[in-house]
């Protein structure tokens, strides 16, 4: 098997798509591996679990600090780990145009929802609202626009009547675990024939 393409991975709150990742990532066949997860909240559960895994961490908090040089900071952590892509697994800040510009095709995001449908936030409440058969998640290619890029992967799950934005989001969420972990591997096979 090649060698496995390092990846860095953002969190901001709990860090379950990281943990669904990093779990992935044990599988001997897996051509990547998490080599560290960087977070803006100290509190984020993320980071412990990915300590208690023996990953390396890095935060940083982002108040007070500009945008631009609050990426910077983040990515010359990033470089330092050798990490050759970038997974934002709930990072719930808008980066820099100059930052995602320089990681342009090696910047992946989960999004919970079936985009181009409702980007942003509320995107459960916002499918059930509009009488949707299906929400679901999708994991595209970052760009400058907010949850636009190209998309590599989407579920489908099934509003069931009485569904709430909560009791959705739960079935999303195992949704997400999977769909992140095989979409991820994939691109990261592409990434690693376009380098040969």
């Amino acid at each position: 098997m090649a060698e496995r393409t390092p990846v860095a991975v953002f969190v901001s709150g709990s860090g379950t798509n990281m943990a669904a990742l990093l779990y992935a990532s044990r599988a001997a066949d897996c051509p990547y591996e998490i080599v560290l997860v960087l977070s803006n909240n100290p509190d984020a559960s993320g980071l412990k679990l990915a300590q208690a895994e023996g990953v390396a961490t890095f935060c940083l908090p982002h108040k007070g600090i500009p945008r631009t040089e609050h990426d910077a900071l983040m990515e010359a952590q990033v470089l330092q780990s050798g990490a050759r892509v970038i997974a934002l697994a709930g990072y719930m800040r808008i980066l820099s145009p100059e930052f995602v510009s320089r990681w342009e095709g090696r910047m992946l995001n989960i999004h919970p929802s079936l985009l181009p449908k409702y980007k942003g936030l509320h995107t459960h409440d916002r499918a059930i609202e509009a009488g949707d058969p299906h929400g679901g998640c999708t994991v595209h290619l970052v760009t400058a626009e907010l949850d636009d890029g190209p998309v590599l992967g989407q579920t489908p799950v099934a509003i069931i009547p009485g569904d709430t934005g909560d009791t959705l989001a739960a079935r999303v969420l195992i949704a997400e675990h999977q769909l992140y972990s095989r979409v991820l591997a994939a691109h990261v096979i592409r990434l690693q024939t376009a380098y040969i």
